[in-house]
């Protein structure tokens, strides 16, 4: 699958089974339908609402950020914020094939995912550990 900023291969990484697609190059992460989801609920996680129908209901035309073609369908994906403060701007195909994240972003949801786990407690931070790994945060 190519990264839809750079249209460079991406490479799977894989954690408890579920593969997410990585851009070396900008640091984008792809997320194939519910696997964010997947990973927050198996560990825990379920506050951060991130489903995919929750999301794709959120999808907000006024934001002026570059759109990105969806590396599978090839259809213009729609914008979300997400986050407390819905600073964090994420892509989303509105066909429900999956979640792109700019280099960064996933590091700003980890951060606030972090924050709320350490006020709380659970196997958590397992995830949260092992994303931070891989996205060098």
């Amino acid at each position: 699958m190519n990264c839809p900023v750079c249209k460079l291969s991406m490479i799977d990484v894989e954690h408890d089974k579920i593969e997410l697609d990585y851009c070396v190059k900008c640091k984008g992460v792809w997320f194939d339908t519910n696997e964010l989801e997947l990973l927050m609920e198996k560990y825990g996680l379920q506050d951060f609402d991130l489903s995919f129908l929750s999301l794709i209901n959120k999808i907000d035309k006024k934001i002026r950020e570059k759109k990105y073609r969806c590396p599978i369908c090839r259809r213009s994906m729609g914008k979300v914020k997400v986050g407390p403060d819905s600073t964090l701007v994420i892509d989303i195909c509105p066909r429900g094939d999956g979640l792109w994240f700019d280099g960064g972003e996933v590091a700003q949801l980890i951060k606030h995912t972090s924050q709320k786990q350490r006020q709380g407690f659970g196997e958590g931070q397992q995830v949260i550990d092992f994303l931070g790994e891989v996205f060098r945060i």
